[in-house]
């Protein structure tokens, strides 16, 4: 399995503002590779909320590549990879946003949501916050995930991917089977048996698709 965590923070409500990108390059359930970069965005206005979310300053990106130049290096794992983020539909319209900005095509994207497979996974819990889903599995599987809560400190999309866990995927135009789309079949893993039922009917709920021309399919 190969999948690739993304998480994009933006300089203000502009989802064409890209501050930083965080990556985490996952292989059978283990984290193999992290990468964050600072991105300079074409408009250089911060606001002051989205600064108390991340921390992230005109200072900081000054210096810094524009959105082009920084996805450039990944743009191979992005069409060849399964991406997935927690609230998806933020980060894949940062990437469309931005493409579009450019004038640069998007390449074509398989992804999933994590947040939308733990609503339907676990409806009883109050909050379905990345922190709130990572504590509630380290509970019910704690034996399996031991390094869950150094992986939370650590933030970012490498800590983020890791306390997931994210299981098996592959790319949306593969095979079914009698269980669904493979790549969906195989995140079910994230979850744990206790959900595979769940996340096998809602498989198809959860995997989508960015197009060449940047629409979410």
């Amino acid at each position: 399995m190969r999948a690739l965590a993304i998480d994009f923070e933006t300089a203000n409500e502009q989802r064409s503002s890209p501050c930083s990108v965080g990556l985490a390059w996952i292989e059978d359930g283990a984290v193999i590779r992290v990468e964050e970069r600072l991105i300079r965005p074409k408009d250089m206005r911060f606001s002051r909320f989205n600064i108390a979310v991340h921390g992230i300053r005109p200072e900081h990106v000054e210096d810094a590549a524009e959105f082009p130049e920084v996805m450039e290096e990944f743009e191979a794992d992005l069409s060849d990879t399964l991406l997935v983020a927690h609230n998806a539909s933020f980060d894949m319209s940062v990437l469309r946003a931005s493409y579009q900005l450019y004038g640069v095509s998007c390449p074509s994207i398989d992804y999933a949501c994590t947040l939308k497979m733990a609503k339907a996974v676990w409806q009883d819990l109050a909050s379905h916050r990345l922190n709130e889903v990572s504590r509630h599995r380290l509970l019910v599987q704690a034996p399996q995930c031991g390094r869950g809560r150094a992986c939370l400190r650590r933030g970012g999309a490498g800590g983020r991917a890791q306390a997931e866990r994210v299981g098996d995927a592959r790319p949306a135009d593969q095979a079914r089977d009698d269980h669904g789309p493979a790549p969906c079949r195989r995140l079910h893993a994230l979850f744990g048996e206790a959900g595979r039922q769940k996340a096998l009917s809602s498989a198809d709920g959860w995997l989508k698709r960015i197009d060449v021309t940047g629409q979410a399919g």
